[in-house]
């Protein structure tokens, strides 16, 4: 069994690590590009959502280095996520892939535990049950130590004082960790990179803009999607926070455990108001966090979401009566394979030259 999975950000390192750990073959799918994007689209539905169109691009291009099974997450519910599975696996095979797809439903409950403990076992002949859970264990905890990395980035990222050290070294990492194979040796180069950030020197003192994003998670989590915004804002000197990350919405699939804490509760609660039925999608998480970060003196919000994403369709119709209630600019970017990045960067520069002049006058008010 060769094994590969869908790109979506760093989350490729603890699921690589964790199928290393377990002594299953893994090709890992190149990170996404202008090529993965063509092939997906060509084999995809036209109105399908552009992550589905990634991911089978991702697919398409492991197989052509030898991967023969995939794995990934499936789901029910209004967002089309839970068929995707099925429609690639179909696909596929039409194009005459002779691949076997193996899925688990998202962890929401202690059958869909069981599911992926099952196929791990299944794929990782030889391994004990105990070794297994331990290394799902530890492959959650190597995820959020990444994810807490991808943050730090974000922070020191608006305030260096040498402008280019950040990438630089978050550069280095991803190279870094790409080499090594096993838990200790990523988590030890995750310590490390963020020891060096730390060391980065900042300007405290300067006076930054913050922007939340919020919205679906693969177009939040996927660079090559949202053209780099994260590295775009924080080259201009703006700190990001993203609404959502791949710990974190692991926790709240798993937080029925008594162990495992998640905002799931608070966010729904901030929600409530808006809209306080779940419709699928992150619609309730973008709306809760819309709030969050209004109330914690965020100065814009970018909401980010796939072409015909029907949850964030829902999300994009209330989100104008949260910026007049809580007089916070939110802009909308829709992403699918024809953005075009020079209209993009223009509606992003405008947006921050807005953000920039609420925040002089409303100084100029103060004083």
């Amino acid at each position: 069994m060769n094994i590969t999975f869908a790109h979506m950000g760093n989350t490729y390192i603890p699921v690589k690590t964790i199928f290393e750990e377990l002594n299953i073959n893994v090709v890992c799918p190149p990170k996404c590009s202008k090529r993965t994007l063509e092939l997906g689209t060509k084999h995809s539905p036209e109105f399908i959502c552009v992550p589905f169109k990634v991911n089978m691009g991702n697919y398409i291009e492991s197989i052509e280095q030898g991967a023969d099974t995939i794995f990934m997450l499936s789901g029910c519910g209004p967002c089309r996520f839970g068929t995707y599975h099925a429609m690639q696996r179909d696909i596929l095979n039409d194009l005459g892939y002779d691949v076997e797809m193996i899925t688990t439903d998202r962890f929401s409950s202690f059958d869909s535990l069981k599911d992926l403990f099952n196929v791990l076992k299944k794929a990782s002949d030889g391994n004990n049950s105990l070794k297994i859970i331990n290394t799902i264990r530890r492959g959650l905890k190597l995820l959020s130590e990444i994810d807490d990395l991808h943050a730090l980035v974000n922070k020191k990222r608006a305030r260096e004082i040498k402008k280019g050290t950040v990438n630089r070294l978050y550069n280095q990492f991803d190279r870094e960790v790409n080499r090594v194979k096993g838990f200790k040796a990523v988590s030890d180069i995750v310590k490390k990179y963020r020891t060096k950030l730390n060391n980065v020197e900042v300007d405290l003192s300067r006076d930054i803009l913050r922007i939340g994003i919020v919205g679906e998670i693969y177009t939040i989590v996927e660079p090559f999607i949202n053209l780099e915004l994260e590295k775009k804002l924080g080259n201009m000197g703006i700190e990001v926070s993203n609404s959502i990350t791949t710990s974190e919405f692991v926790k709240e699939q798993m937080d029925f455990l008594p162990f495992v804490k998640s905002d799931r509760k608070k966010v729904q609660k901030k929600a409530s108001r808006y809209l306080d039925t779940v419709i699928g999608g992150h619609t309730i998480h973008t709306i809760g966090k819309t709030i969050e970060y209004s109330e914690a003196g965020y100065d814009g919000i970018i909401h980010l979401l796939p072409f015909t994403c029907m949850p964030e369709i829902v999300s994009q119709t209330i989100l104008p009566k949260i910026e007049k209630d809580y007089d916070i600019p939110i802009l909308t970017l829709i992403l699918d394979e024809m953005t075009g990045e020079a209209g993009y960067q223009t509606r992003v520069e405008a947006f921050t030259d807005l953000l920039q002049e609420r925040k002089r006058q409303f100084k100029s008010f103060s004083s």
